[in-house]
C-alpha cells in the first residue's frame, strides 16, 4: 500500500485567514473602515472546504485509509480548548459584571458544544445586525463555528460513502457544485427588504455555498499535485489572475454593505467564487502570491486567527458596557479593544488552546505537577476561571429574563409594528385619494382660524401640551400628510405619531435593524404607488453609517418637490454617530428641501429619557423625541 505524500503547509493560507479575521474585527468594531468586512467568514469556509477535501483525497489517493475516528479527534482537540475556554471566561465575566447575560447562558453552552448554535440562534430570533454593548450577546459571532461543525460531522461521512460507492471525482465535484448553486439561490429567494436579514446569516442551508467551492475547488485543484516549474508566461497569468482577484476581494470587502439587496442575490456568492480563484492561484507553490502572503507577520496572525475570531465579541461587549461613549473616542476606544483582543487570544493561544491541542496522557500528568511558580498561577488562573464559568452557566438554568426595560421596549415595538401594519394599508388608501387643500403643511390665515375654533371647542392629545405643544399645533398636525421611514428609534415612537398625525394621512413605516440601503427600496414603492406625501421623515443612521452618496440618492427618489425632514442620531455607543450626524449637516447645506431635526443635540444630556442602551427613548423620552420631531416640522414648514 503506498503511502500518502506529507501534506505541504501552504502557508499563503495564513495571509488569507489575516484578511478574513482583519475584516471581521474592523467590521464589528466601525463598519465605517470596513462596511463589508463580514465578507473575512466566506474566507474562513473555503479555506475549511478546501483543506479539509484535500486532506481527504490526499490520503485515499495513495492507497490510506481515512480514519474518521482520527479526524473528529483532531477536530476536537483543535477546536473545542478554544471554543469552551471563550464560553466559561465570558460566563465568569458575566458572572461577575453582566448577570441580566446569563438568561439562556445555559442553552447557549450547550448547543455550542453540540454545533447546532447557529440555528437556537434562529429559532430564538437573535438579531446579528443589533451592535448595542447593553443589547448583544458575547456569543453572536459563534453561529459560524456551528457551521463549520456539522460540515466537520457530515461531509467526511459523505466523502466515505461516495468512495466506498466508487462515485467518481468529477460527480463528487458536480455534486458540491448543484448544491452550492443551491445554497446561493436559497438565500435569494428568502431576502426580503426591508426584512431583518440575520436568517440567512445564520442559516447552514443559506451559507453552505461558500464551504462548498472550496471543496470542489480541492477536488478539481489538490494542492500536493500542483508542481513547481511553470512557464514563465503560465506564471504571469497565475499571478494576474491572482492579483485581480484579490483586488476585487478587497474592493468588495471595503464597499459591499451588509444591507445591500445584491450581497443576498448573489454577491456574497460572487464573493466567494472570487475568493475560491484566489485561493487556487495562493495554493500553487510557483505563485507570487503565495510568497506574499507567506510573511512572519501574517503568519503569526493567521495562526491566532481562530482566537481573534473567538475572542473579538466578547472583549468588545465587555469593553463597551463598561465604557458607554464610544462616540466620543472614535479611535481611541477601538484601538484599546484591538489590543485587549490580541492580549487575551495571545493568552488563550499559548496557556489553553496549544497545551490541549497537543496534550496527551503524559503531558497532562506532567502539567499537574506543578513543577514552577509559572505553572502554579496558570494553573489556578484557568482554574479559577472554569469553575465559575460553569458556575454561571449552572446559574443561568433558573436565571430570570434580563433587563426589564429591554424587554418593555421589544413588547412596545413590537405591538406598534403590529398596530401600524394594520393602519398602513388604509392611509395608502386616503393617500391615493387626497386632495387636501392643505396638502404642503403650510398655515393659511384661513387654517389658523379653523385651528383655533376646533383648539376650543374639540381639543386633542391634551397629554403632549406639556411638551410645549400647543393645541393649535396639535390641531394642525391632523391635516399635515406625511410618509415615515425609520428604524427601531422610530418604531418606538410610532404610536405617538399616529396619534399627533391623522392616522389615515401618515405612513410609518420603522423596523428594527433598518439601515438607509434596504430604504430605498421602500421609498421607491411608496413613490410608484403615488403615495410619497410632500413631507417625508426619515430617521435612519442608527444601526450603521451612510455617506454623502446615499443621501443623494433619497434626496434624488424623493425629489426636489417634496420636503425630507431627517432625524439625526443619538447613539453614543456606536462609533459612527459623529459620522451619520456630519453627513446629514453637510447634506442640508446641499439639498434646500432637507431639515436636519437635532435629536442627537435636543436629547444630549437627558440620559434619563433613554433604556439602559442609551440609544432608544423610554416612555418619557419618547414622547421628547415626538414632539421635538413634529415641533421640528411645523417650525419647518411655516417658513415656507
Amino acid at each position: 500500500m503506498n503511502k500518502a505524500p506529507k501534506r505541504r503547509f501552504i502557508s499563503g493560507f495564513d495571509g488569507l485567514r489575516t484578511l478574513g479575521v482583519v475584516g471581521v474585527i474592523m467590521y464589528h468594531l466601525n463598519p465605517t473602515i470596513f462596511s463589508g468586512g463580514y465578507l473575512g467568514v466566506p474566507i474562513f469556509f473555503l479555506i475549511s472546504g478546501y483543506l479539509i477535501t484535500d486532506h481527504f483525497f490526499n490520503t485515499v489517493d495513495y492507497g490510506g485509509k481515512f480514519s474518521l475516528g482520527n479526524f473528529y479527534g483532531k477536530r476536537i482537540k483543535r477546536l473545542y480548548p478554544g471554543m469552551l475556554f471563550v464560553l466559561l471566561a465570558s460566563s465568569a465575566y458575566i458572572v461577575f459584571f453582566l448577570k441580566d447575560l446569563l438568561y439562556h447562558l445555559d442553552q447557549i453552552f450547550i448547543t455550542n458544544i453540540l454545533n447546532v448554535y447557529n440555528w437556537w440562534q434562529i429559532f430564538n430570533g437573535q438579531s446579528y445586525f443589533e451592535r448595542f454593548a447593553n443589547n448583544e450577546s458575547p456569543f453572536t459571532h459563534l453561529w459560524t463555528l456551528s457551521i463549520e461543525g456539522q460540515f466537520y460531522i457530515i461531509w467526511p461521512l459523505l466523502l466515505l460513502l461516495f468512495i466506498k460507492f466508487g462515485v467518481k471525482k468529477s460527480r463528487i465535484f458536480g455534486f458540491a457544485m448543484i448544491v452550492s448553486v443551491i445554497s446561493a439561490v436559497w438565500m435569494a429567494i428568502l431576502f426580503k427588504p426591508g426584512v431583518d436579514p440575520s436568517r440567512l446569516y445564520y442559516g447552514t442551508d443559506t451559507r453552505l455555498f461558500s464551504i462548498l467551492l472550496g471543496c470542489g475547488l480541492a477536488i478539481v485543484w489538490p494542492a500536493e499535485k500542483l508542481k513547481v516549474g511553470l512557464a514563465k508566461a503560465d506564471k504571469v497569468k497565475l499571478n494576474l489572475i491572482g492579483g485581480l482577484s484579490i483586488i476585487l476581494m478587497i474592493l468588495m470587502i471595503f464597499t459591499m454593505k451588509d444591507s445591500s439587496a445584491f450581497l443576498y442575490r448573489g454577491g456574497m456568492f460572487i464573493f466567494s467564487v472570487v475568493t475560491c480563484i484566489f485561493i487556487a492561484v495562493v495554493a500553487h507553490p510557483d505563485a507570487f502570491w503565495n510568497r506574499v502572503l507567506s510573511n512572519k507577520l501574517f503568519h503569526y496572525v493567521g495562526s491566532r486567527s481562530y482566537g481573534l475570531y473567538l475572542y473579538q465579541f466578547p472583549v468588545m461587549i465587555f469593553f463597551e458596557s463598561r465604557f458607554k461613549n464610544v462616540a466620543d473616542h472614535p479611535i481611541l476606544y477601538p484601538a484599546i479593544e484591538v489590543v485587549l483582543i490580541f492580549l487575551v487570544t495571545e493568552f488563550s493561544f499559548r496557556f489553553v488552546e496549544q497545551p490541549l491541542a497537543h496534550a496527551n496522557w503524559q503531558s497532562i500528568k506532567n502539567f499537574f505537577k506543578l513543577s514552577s511558580t509559572l505553572q502554579r498561577v496558570l494553573a489556578l488562573i484557568v482554574a479559577v476561571i472554569s469553575i465559575t464559568g460553569c458556575y454561571g452557566v449552572v446559574q443561568a438554568v433558573g436565571a430570570p429574563k434580563p433587563n426589564v426595560n429591554h424587554s418593555q421596549l421589544a413588547t412596545k415595538i413590537n405591538k406598534n409594528e403590529k398596530t401600524n401594519k394594520k393602519k398602513k394599508q388604509q392611509a395608502i388608501e386616503n393617500l391615493k385619494k387626497s386632495k387636501a387643500k392643505n396638502q404642503n403643511g403650510k398655515l393659511s390665515a384661513a387654517d389658523l382660524a379653523k385651528y383655533k375654533k376646533a383648539a376650543k371647542d374639540h381639543p386633542v392629545n391634551k397629554d403632549f401640551e406639556k411638551y410645549d405643544l400647543s393645541q393649535i399645533d396639535l390641531q394642525r398636525l391632523k391635516d399635515i400628510p406625511l410618509t415615515a421611514v425609520g428604524d427601531s428609534v422610530m418604531a418606538d415612537g410610532s404610536d405617538n405619531f399616529l396619534k399627533l398625525f391623522d392616522d389615515k394621512k401618515v405612513i410609518v413605516d420603522a423596523a428594527v435593524s433598518r439601515q438607509l440601503d434596504s430604504s430605498l427600496d421602500i421609498l421607491q414603492k411608496y413613490k410608484d404607488q403615488g403615495v410619497l406625501a410632500p413631507n417625508v421623515l426619515i430617521g435612519l443612521g442608527t444601526n450603521g453609517p451612510f455617506n454623502n452618496d446615499q443621501v443623494a440618492q433619497v434626496m434624488k427618489l424623493v425629489g426636489p418637490q417634496r420636503h425630507v425632514f431627517w432625524i439625526n442620531v443619538h447613539v453614543p455607543t456606536r462609533p459612527w454617530e459623529k459620522t451619520v450626524n456630519g453627513v446629514l449637516d453637510e447634506s442640508s447645506k446641499k439639498y434646500k428641501n432637507l431639515t436636519i431635526i437635532d435629536w442627537n443635540g435636543y436629547s444630549n444630556g437627558h440620559t434619563d429619557w433613554f433604556y439602559d442602551d442609551n440609544v432608544h427613548p423610554n416612555p418619557d423620552g419618547s414622547m421628547y423625541y415626538s414632539s421635538f420631531v413634529v415641533k421640528q416640522i411645523l417650525k419647518q414648514l411655516d417658513k415656507k
